[in-house]
């Protein structure tokens, strides 16, 4: 099973992939370039940077040809070569972004990551980063048959109903499941406080619900706590909040968001295993609580560490020049809801 490619107009998109090495076992274009976002006026999409990630196999040899062709889009990191750009790459969430790049009239950014660290991402949520972006629509524009990753990316929407059933009350609407979904990694991460508009989540599913349901319907068809009425694109879910239900949610989670959660419960030196702790969490009535915790701290270290590697993937000057700019829509945000 394949992520479904969201219909959009594809030339820009494929204009732009043209412009790179196309050794890439995933490329995706995301964010308020690619989908509408509540409260931007019409049109204004088309004036925002585009945003893009490249799976790649073998990122020495990737960034090395990118060299050849894209040389001004480095920061001064270029001088030490493609190794050290692999090497700064794998720290943080494992993903080397170069921002604010013309490119075909657009400005746009884009991160390169390995396959491999994509993959772990997906399946266990190591850094919540690429995975949580995977977990809200994107536009995918190539994509291999490595079935590995095929299977990694599933993996990862089913993980984020599981973490979101778990969050939610019994019953909920299926735009509050799409909220809680989208809400998994922006929990903890300091941007939120200072950097983005605290609105985001909303703006990103309100205008986008059919978006959402077109990613998660076949999960939710499958799902036997939801009835899903795909024809009316609507569901009603009834979760089971016994004990039991939420024990065997808990043992689906990925294993890294399992460790949080056993760290933030386990007392220092009792050494429990993993399933006897989770057994006393699927007991606790803040159970939904715990496993947010437990998500934002996956989420919070990341961040950071990704947006303290900006300074040397973008420069000084790009670095000030992207903060201000995500400043400035925070502010816009603020504005919009106090007046």
């Amino acid at each position: 099973m394949t992520l479904p490619v969201l219909s959009s107009s594809a030339v820009k998109f494929r204009r732009v992939l043209a412009q790179f090495p196309q050794e890439l076992s995933l490329a995706f274009a995301y964010g308020s370039g690619v989908f509408r976002q509540a409260g931007a006026p019409a049109g204004h999409g088309e004036n925002n940077m585009l945003d893009f990630v490249f799976a790649v196999d073998d990122s020495v040899t990737w960034h090395m040809m990118n060299l050849l062709k894209n040389r001004s889009h480095y920061s001064f990191l270029k001088v030490f070569g493609p190794k050290q750009i692999s090497s700064i790459q794998s720290y943080g969430a494992g993903i080397y972004y170069n921002t604010l790049v013309p490119c075909n009239g657009r400005m746009i950014k884009y991160g390169v990551i390995s396959t491999d660290t994509l993959i772990d991402d997906l399946l266990h949520w190591k850094t919540l980063y690429v995975a949580g972006r995977l977990q809200k629509p994107v536009k995918i524009l190539t994509q291999n048959e490595n079935s590995k990753l095929q299977a990694a990316l599933v993996s990862n929407l089913k993980s984020a109903v599981t973490a979101a059933f778990l969050m939610l009350p019994e019953s909920f609407s299926e735009e509050e499941l799409y909220l809680q979904i989208a809400g998994l990694s922006y929990a903890g991460d300091f941007r939120m406080v200072i950097g983005e508009d605290r609105s985001k989540v909303q703006n990103i599913v309100k205008p986008n619900v059919a978006h959402f349901q077109k990613l998660y319907s076949n999960i939710l068809q499958d799902c036997p706590q939801v009835v899903y009425k795909h024809h009316v694109g609507r569901l009603e879910a009834s979760i089971d909040k016994s004990p039991e239900g939420q024990f065997a949610q808990l043992m689906a989670l990925p294993r890294t968001l399992q460790q949080k959660i056993t760290s933030l419960v386990d007392p220092p030196g009792k050494n429990r295993d993993v399933e006897e702790i989770l057994l006393q969490v699927a007991h606790d009535p803040d159970c939904g609580f715990v496993v947010h915790q437990g998500v934002s701290g996956i989420v919070r270290p990341s961040s950071i560490a990704q947006s303290a590697k900006t300074i040397l993937t973008a420069g000084a000057k790009k670095s000030i020049t992207y903060s201000m700019k995500k400043l400035y829509k925070m502010t816009k945000g603020w504005l919009r809801k106090t007046s």
